[in-house]
């Protein structure tokens, strides 16, 4: 395989994908709403993959979290989410939630 002649021919050089082939170029353009509506989602979800963990844990009494984490837990997840809702608030205020 390391030594071995390379022998192109048409059909190991054409492209394939999904056992179709392919029906244009691979490199069309893409609005750029597309990116940002996807950043948006991956924001949102790193957001409720920190929050999840948080609200089982916080007050579960079995885990021995003393009174003084508790509150420090609380408020620290709830600048977290301002942070969040202020940014959040400030891509609706300059549109990039609306679909030009």
């Amino acid at each position: 395989m390391v030594i071995a002649p390379k022998e192109p021919d048409p059909e190991k050089v054409s492209t394939y994908e999904c056992g179709f082939n392919a029906f244009d170029d691979a490199r069309m353009k893409f609005d750029v709403q597309f990116y940002i509506v996807a950043i948006l989602f991956i924001i949102v979800d790193l957001d409720v993959a920190f929050l999840f963990p948080w609200a089982v844990t916080l007050f579960n009494p079995t885990l021995g979290a003393t009174r003084d984490f508790q509150i420090f837990a609380f408020w620290s997840m709830f600048v977290f989410l301002a942070v969040f809702a202020i940014g959040f608030l400030y891509e609706w205020k300059k549109g990039a939630l609306e679909w030009r």
